[in-house]
Formats: C-alpha cells, structure tokens, sequence
C-alpha cells in the first residue's frame, strides 16, 4: 500500500508511531522496521483507519478538570492531563511534562492535517487554561510526547485577560540531548540538554529545584534516520521531596540508581503502549517494579487511555496496574486523566 505515492512517509510513520526497535546504547545503528514486515503492514491499516473512520469518532471528555487556581504553593500537587503529560505544582514551581494537548499525533501537513493517531480521550485541560509554567520537561523526541504543536502554541499564546497565563522568556526547557533544533520554532529559546547523570539547578521566582537526568531503555529517534537523538528520565527534588518522570522505558534495572539519592516520594511511570513493544514500553507490572526498585512511596499511572498505540485493550493496563498493587492499594496516586494528587506532608 502506498500513502499518496511515498514510500519514504510510510516508512517514516512506520518506524515513528509503532516505535518497534531493538533497544541499545545511545549512539548506536540499529536497523528500523521496514514496511514490508507483517507487523508494520497491520499497523499501516490501523494507521490508515485513523485517517479515515477514525476522523468521523468523537473524543471521549476526559474524566475530571483539575483547578490548578486553587492548588496550593505549600504543597506537591499533580494533575495527570492525557498521554505523559502531567502538569505538577512542586511547592511552588509549575512544571508540565511532554506536554501533548491537540487532537491528534503525528506527522503535521502545514495548515491542513495532522497524519497519525486521534485521541481517545480529550486532554484535562487546554493550552489556554494551563498557569504560567515555568519548566518544560521533554523526555525525547517521539511524536507522542514531543509535540511541536502544542510547544508552538505554549510559547506564543497571549490573552490580555491572562498576561501571567503566558510562557515567557523565564520558562526553562529540559530536554534529552540532541533535540533542542526541534524547537527551532518556536519562542522557546531557554534550552538545556541533559545527559544521563547530568544535572541542573533551576531559579524561579518560586525558589530552586534540581533536576537530574537520568538513563532508562527506549530510543531517541523522531523520523527515519536521526538515531543520534537522546531519552532521558528525569529526577526532581526540591525542599527535601523527589518526583521521577519515567517518560517512555522498558524493564531496566537503572531505577535502582535512583536510590542514592534519597528516598522517592513519587514515581511518574508509563504503563501502556506493550503489547506487542514490550522492548520500548514495560507492562504495568514491570513499572511497578521499577517504581519499587527506586523506592517510590507513591506510583502514578501514565501513558494509557490516551491514543491507541498498540493492541491492549483500552482499559487493560490501568486493571493490571491496579491488580499489581491490590495489596498496596494506598500507593496509587490516581487512576483516571484529569485527576488530581496531593502528596501528603
């Protein structure tokens, strides 16, 4: 099947919406899949039934609508809005990450459509309803959690009703290594990669936070032939607190690194997109595990409900997620998008 005659945008949406490659170290050639493989051929059918009766189904709401206006400065609060994007109060300093919020992923036609997946569930909230944010994780440069769009909007949107609403020249972006040219853009223009192990200590007006990156197993690529692109996750710790923001992983024993610095009061994990990219996505039993390997107090279930990616079924990761921690259940922060999380004092 050929898509408007172009073998090379079938292979490019190929390798960058199923994300099927051997994991290896960062820097390495790896061979993408071809669209002459089965798996490729009946994701290309999918692919194309999101261009077609997909574009006619409506968007699900999203389960609840966070008020970040009244989210308190004192505390860690945590909002899940869709996908891995979670916009997190940490005492102070507004943070969203991978921040994806249009209807649809994918390669972008100028001024007309977007080729790639459609959401199931709407984001918890639009670009025009985030506060003023002032850090921008980016894990890596996937579609589904590098979304030019959505960057582009956040940094020219404006309202005279909402001047503090705007993302200024004060919002920091961290991203992996490799992909700040993708932001070229954009008005975002305070960029810093971090490689694993790498640090960086930001000031707000709300006070410090430092931010580590560090190595979990995916891969970096966004079209069909920049392997040179980074993935990270990410550690946070301010006012004696820890967040991990897992982004995109497979099963790795690399979260049991995160011990050594301190205990981790939340692990910000992705529990979907396995089935059958088990070695780019863990299950939510391995996520689980990774989370308990750092030591995580509490677990919030990302990556799932959002777009259809893989061939679980839709409500299959949260049910296992749920089912993994039965005798735990106390730990789960939330379960649905647009539910929100105070983590205790």
């Amino acid at each position: 099947m050929q898509l408007f005659g172009s073998q090379p945008i079938i292979s490019a949406i190929a390798r960058i919406i199923c994300q099927d490659r051997n994991v290896a170290k960062m820097g390495e050639k790896l061979e993408p899949p071809t669209p002459r493989s089965s798996r490729v051929r009946r994701w290309l059918a999918h692919l194309w039934r999101e261009w077609t009766v997909e574009s006619f189904r409506p968007i699900a709401p999203a389960f609840a609508k966070p008020n970040p206006a009244e989210w308190s400065d004192e505390r860690v609060t945590v909002a899940w809005l869709g996908h891995a994007t979670v916009l997190i109060n940490f005492f102070g300093i507004k943070i969203l990450t991978d921040p994806v919020l249009f209807p649809r992923i994918g390669i972008r036609i100028p001024f007309l459509f977007t080729i790639g997946p459609k959401r199931l569930t709407a984001p918890a909230l639009s670009v025009s309803e985030l506060p003023k944010i002032d850090i921008v994780l980016l894990s890596h440069a996937h579609f589904d959690h590098f979304d030019i769009r959505t960057l582009h909007r956040l940094s020219r949107r404006r309202s005279p009703r909402r001047p503090e609403a705007d993302l200024d020249a004060s919002t920091k972006i961290i991203t992996a290594p490799r992909t700040r040219d993708l932001l070229r853009w954009t008005k975002l223009r305070d960029i810093t990669e971090l490689r694993w192990g790498e640090q960086k200590s930001i000031t707000t007006s709300a006070g410090e936070i430092n931010i580590v990156a560090f190595r979990v197993k995916h891969w970096g690529a966004r079209m069909q032939r920049d392997d040179y692109r980074g993935y990270n996750g990410y550690l946070l710790e301010r006012n004696g607190r820890r967040i991990i923001f897992g982004g995109d992983t497979a099963m790795t024993d690399d979260f049991q690194q995160l011990r050594s610095y301190g205990s981790i009061d939340l692990a910000i994990m992705s529990i979907g997109c396995y089935n059958p990219w088990i070695r780019t996505h863990c299950n939510p039993e391995q996520a689980v595990q990774m989370a308990n390997d750092a030591g995580a107090q509490f677990i919030m279930p990302v990556h799932h409900q959002t777009f259809r990616l893989s061939f679980e079924p839709f409500r299959e990761p949260i049910e296992r997620f749920e089912a993994a921690l039965r005798d735990q259940p106390d730990r789960i922060a939330l379960r649905e998008i647009g539910e929100t999380f105070v983590l205790p004092l």
